[in-house]
């Protein structure tokens, strides 16, 4: 057996790489697209929520004590 490589063995072998690189890079192009779009899902979703957190401290306070300010009903 020898340890060269004939030119078509050569030639096949750069080919499965050259196969392999195109679809690494296709799932590294995938990858990046789903990236992107869970950003600007997490943006949203954040602008959201900083709109709750401003409304709720805009909220008039409840008039309603808290139960640890509760006095005790009657028959204790």
């Amino acid at each position: 057996m020898t340890n060269q490589m004939t030119h078509a063995d050569m030639q096949r072998a750069i080919e499965e790489l050259e196969v392999k690189v195109a679809y690494q890079e296709h799932t590294i192009d995938s990858l990046n697209d789903e990236v992107t779009r869970q950003n600007k899902h997490i943006e949203q979703l954040s602008f959201q929520l900083r709109q709750v957190v401003e409304k709720l401290k805009g909220m008039e306070p409840s008039h309603i004590a808290k139960q640890s300010e509760e006095a005790p009903p009657p028959h204790y």
